[in-house]
């Protein structure tokens, strides 16, 4: 069972820019496909992904990405048994290897993770598993289906509107099963846009799905997610909210711009306090700024019991950093993306070191995406507990949301309560 081949070209994300893909090529019949996502909101310290820059496709292309699979990296791994206990780790060392950096700034983050992913599931298929079950396999952990975070108000670097916080969630949590869950959070999609309708607002859609109308102040958007899921027949005790605020596009020099005002992290922090002692909240991502390691310490010491604490742009799913937020208490939960880390290999390894630290993980999509639904899988068989992949509209969004509606027809595990 071993690769005679990688082939990777560049296809089309869901915001219409390149994006690389990668088949996998076993005894000379293709095996499997993996497609690499992409992110607008970005964190300093992400694996590099690799951009061909110039004029074509505003700099956009990835052909340099893709020409490092077909050439380098295809050499590299061409004879190597897929059938193997540790292939996964051996691919993914070799990988490693041949970059030579700690940020994958030779290779590409993104052509790296599409052979690594393309490989997984080559393994899984050949062993007759689903991927799903490979990860879980490989991994040592049991599985579960995800509780959905739908992100359907967009903000921030995922919509041209006025908002700064950029995902306003509903997490349909107090339910029995993942079918009934995403049916109620999918009612709250429509009971927003009705809601939106009512006071004559103009109903854009962001990146993932949502959508992205202007609002005088961000606490606006808090109060229509109430009147959406209070207006779709259910309580906010079965329905919280989720927050991806992704402060580090508004801060500068020191200071958040937060509602058209330069606050300081402490004053953010306050609102912050207030939002979660009035609104139903469960999870706040990103409320401070990346490197603004000594707030995020703070803010999770006062309402680290109160709600969820994610770390996305803090820890951009590296292991390393994920140590210093841990021993510093920064944050009580870990967003987990693939793409920032650059292999599957170390995906898992972020995903124990927070399970072995009692954080909560959230396994999540990035705002240009494909139809490729490998996070589904990832988000099971790791038993995270929680995925985001955006709203239930789009069918980048949706594929992921109906791969976990196939897979809770064999596995009967619903991560309940809310989380892992």
């Amino acid at each position: 069972m071993k690769i005679t081949k990688l082939f990777a070209r560049e296809i089309l994300d869901s915001r219409g820019n390149p994006t690389v893909e990668v088949d996998c090529f076993v005894n000379g019949q293709r095996i499997s496909r993996a497609s690499v996502p992409s992110g607008a909101s970005t964190g300093a310290y992400e694996a590099i992904e690799l951009r061909d820059g110039g004029e074509k496709w505003n700099g956009r292309g990835v052909s340099v990405a893709v020409n490092n699979v077909n050439d380098k990296i295809s050499s590299a791994l061409i004879g190597l048994d897929l059938n193997l206990q540790n292939s996964q780790k051996e691919i993914d060392q070799i990988l490693i290897d041949l970059d030579g950096t700690s940020n994958k700034s030779v290779l590409g983050a993104n052509a790296m993770l599409g052979v690594s992913m393309a490989c997984l599931k080559a393994t899984a298929k050949l062993n007759n598993f689903s991927d799903w079950e490979s990860i879980s396999n490989l991994m040592g952990t049991k599985p579960s289906i995800p509780v959905p975070m739908m992100n359907i108000l967009n903000g921030g670097a995922h919509a041209i509107s006025d908002v700064d916080v950029q995902e306003f969630m509903v997490i349909p949590h107090g339910f029995e099963n993942f079918t009934d869950a995403l049916r109620a959070g999918t009612e709250c999609y429509h009971s927003l846009k009705s809601e939106l309708k009512k006071d004559g607002l103009m109903v854009g859609i962001g990146d993932e799905g949502g959508f992205a109308p202007n609002l005088p102040t961000n606490e606006h958007g808090l109060r229509y997610m109430v009147r959406a899921i209070e207006g779709a027949g259910y309580s906010t005790d079965q329905i919280g909210i989720g927050l991806d605020v992704a402060a580090t596009e508004f801060f500068s020099e020191g200071k958040y711009e937060f509602d058209k005002k330069l606050i300081s992290g402490s004053e953010l922090m306050k609102i912050y306090g207030k939002w979660i002692d009035e609104y139903p909240i469960l999870s706040v991502e990103d409320p401070f700024y990346e490197d603004d390691w000594f707030t995020w310490g703070l803010f999770t010491k006062h309402f680290g019991e109160k709600c969820q604490i994610v770390g996305d742009d803090l820890y951009v799913t590296q292991s390393e950093r994920l140590l210093k937020g841990i021993s510093n208490e920064s944050s009580n939960s870990i967003l987990i993306k693939p793409n920032q880390v650059g292999t599957v290999t170390e995906t898992f390894e972020s995903l124990k070191l927070a399970y072995d630290s009692d954080f909560s993980t959230v396994i999540s999509h990035r705002s240009g995406e494909t139809s490729d639904v490998i996070i589904s899988d990832l988000a099971v068989g790791s038993g995270a507990g929680q995925i985001k992949t955006g709203a239930p509209a789009r069918s980048d969004r949706t594929s992921k949301y109906n791969q976990l509606s196939r897979i809770s027809e064999e596995l009967n595990n619903y991560a309940k309560p809310f989380g892992r």
